[in-house]
């Protein structure tokens, strides 16, 4: 059954797991605020969703406050003071699992503590956590999604030191969609942050048991590291089209490409969705974002390029989106990235919404499940390059690129968008079809995501860099672009290879619409 854009009044959470989704929504009901249902939202998803995302990976924040600010807050780790190149000597990359994979601190939870420091929140962590404690403990079905990539990341992942064959694999063999997945380890270890606090993971007893975890499986991330960790509270990019201002997530992360995308599709004029001047305009704005973002955009302590400033000057818009040929394809391709996520999104019935996004990189992260804590560990750092210096290279402390971006949007007839996806690459593109259908051409907001999408470049272990294109398109679309020069690579219905998107509106009046991804196991929750 096709499924359709919910509404509501008092509140809504959307999240790629409808049980995320309802531990939101009850946080909401027991008189909790956007910034709370939330914190209960990426915890849940930490236990349900464990193949994407977790407490031992990072995230970030946009809050659009009811007094019309923006806010927002990065849970960004860097790298252990260990991880230098002596440690990867004789190795041409940074392994994508194992425990050189493990290098960066996990900042997730120091952003959960930030956020949760705003005065508006009063619920106590306990009740936050509650429901993520009780499927940590109770289990919950293994969904379609979770099995396929225990049976496909197997080889990879059960040989690592540390838990996961425990975990995901407790009969010897992958666990089944409908099996239960049982992390008695990781509800220990949210019991122990509902009683302590988020910073217990960085700074108390909790810091010393996780330090003690990663040391035994080999991870160069120290004690040192947790302890000098801290989450920032940074200024959103934004950047203004006809009729709103868009929001995204400052660097190391790619919001600055999600932004300049849909700037320059701003320019574009391009009157109906889903044609060929929509699909060609936006994968073409897509290329020129990839370039500056290639450049520019990594830990802001290593870069001095402006983009905010290029975000602002409508002629440097102007002359980028003339380098985008209306009917030829700019030749293609520029190296991908990888990235495997979850977005989520909330709104209270005050104002206030939430776009925000938490991962541990990789599908089961660095393949590392720490054998005392149960906690899955990012191989975020595994981006970084082994070079003396340059773009995204290797050093102690340094915050790795990322993909992932949170997106806002306040419109000018009093509307607030939150919205995003999960997906690497195609993380700004996603969100520039989504956007696009629903806000430039009329397009419901659930079937602004159902459509089917395209991807340029790779994303789920894919090695190619194709326009990646899902069926349900007018059939003389594909024959286009491929006739404008694009390398179109037809694959099928709705696939996850596209992302697992969702999105928010919240009207002036107060209404609340909100969608979810039919390529994931998401759900919509209101009242």
């Amino acid at each position: 059954m096709a499924l359709c854009t919910i509404t509501g009044r008092n509140g809504m959470v959307t999240a790629p797991h409808r049980l995320a989704a309802e531990a939101g929504l009850a946080v909401l009901r027991d008189g909790g605020n956007a910034i709370e249902a939330s914190v209960a939202v990426a915890a849940t998803l930490a236990v349900v969703y464990p193949h994407m995302t977790g407490i031992g990976g990072d995230g970030f924040w946009l809050i659009a406050e009811p007094d019309g600010r923006v806010h927002a807050v990065q849970g960004c780790g860097g790298a252990a003071g260990a991880a230098d190149l002596a440690l990867y000597a004789g190795r041409d990359a940074v392994p994508f699992r194992g425990p050189l994979a493990a290098n960066t601190v996990a900042g997730t939870l120091s952003a959960w503590a930030a956020v949760l420091a705003d005065p508006a929140c009063t619920l106590p962590l306990e009740r936050l956590l509650a429901e993520a404690i009780a499927h940590a403990e109770a289990g919950v079905p293994v969904t379609a999604g979770g099995a396929q990539l225990a049976v496909a990341k197997g080889d990879d992942l059960r040989h690592q030191p540390g838990a996961y064959a425990t975990v995901f694999e407790p009969e010897g063999r992958p666990l089944r969609q409908g099996d239960r997945l049982r992390q008695p380890l990781l509800a220990q270890t949210l019991r122990t942050l509902a009683a302590q606090g988020p910073d217990s993971f960085y700074r108390g007893a909790l810091a010393d048991r996780v330090a003690a975890d990663l040391a035994a499986v080999g991870s160069p991330v120290a004690r040192a590291d947790l302890s000098a960790h801290q989450s920032t509270r940074d200024d959103p990019l934004h950047t203004r089209i006809g009729g709103a201002q868009l929001f995204n997530s400052p660097p190391p992360t790619q919001g600055f490409a999600s932004l300049l995308i849909l700037a320059l599709y701003d320019r574009l004029a391009v009157d109906r969705a889903d044609g060929f001047a929509h699909v060609h305009g936006l994968v073409e704005a897509t290329k020129q974002a990839f370039l500056l973002r290639d450049r520019h955009v990594g830990d802001p302590a290593y870069h001095d390029f402006d983009l905010q400033a290029l975000l602002d000057d409508a002629g440097s818009l102007g002359v980028l989106s003339a380098r985008i040929d209306p009917a030829v394809a700019l030749p293609w391709p520029q190296p991908p990235q990888w990235g495997d996520t979850c977005w989520f999104g909330a709104a209270d019935g005050e104002g206030r919404v939430v776009s925000a996004i938490q991962s541990t990189y990789f599908e089961f992260g660095s393949g590392i499940v720490l054998p005392e804590t149960g906690i899955i560990w990012q191989n975020r750092g595994s981006s970084f390059r082994l070079a003396a210096d340059g773009w995204n290279a290797l050093r102690p402390g340094r915050k790795p690129f990322h993909t992932l971006n949170p997106a806002l949007a306040r419109f000018d007839d009093g509307r607030v968008m939150a919205y995003g996806t999960m997906g690497g690459e195609g993380q700004p593109q996603t969100q520039a079809a989504l956007f696009t259908r629903y806000a430039r051409h009329g397009v419901d907001l659930q079937e602004a995501i159902s459509r089917p999408r395209w991807l340029l470049g790779r994303t789920w272990g894919e090695q190619s860099t194709t326009l990646k294109i899902e069926d349900g398109f007018d059939d003389a679309l594909y024959a286009d672009l491929a006739a404008a020069g694009h390398d179109v690579e037809r694959v099928g219905g709705l696939t996850a290879t596209m992302g697992h998107a969702g999105a928010i509106v919240r009207h002036a009046d107060g209404r609340l619409e909100g969608a979810t991804d039919p390529r994931s196991d998401g759900g919509v929750a209101a009242w």
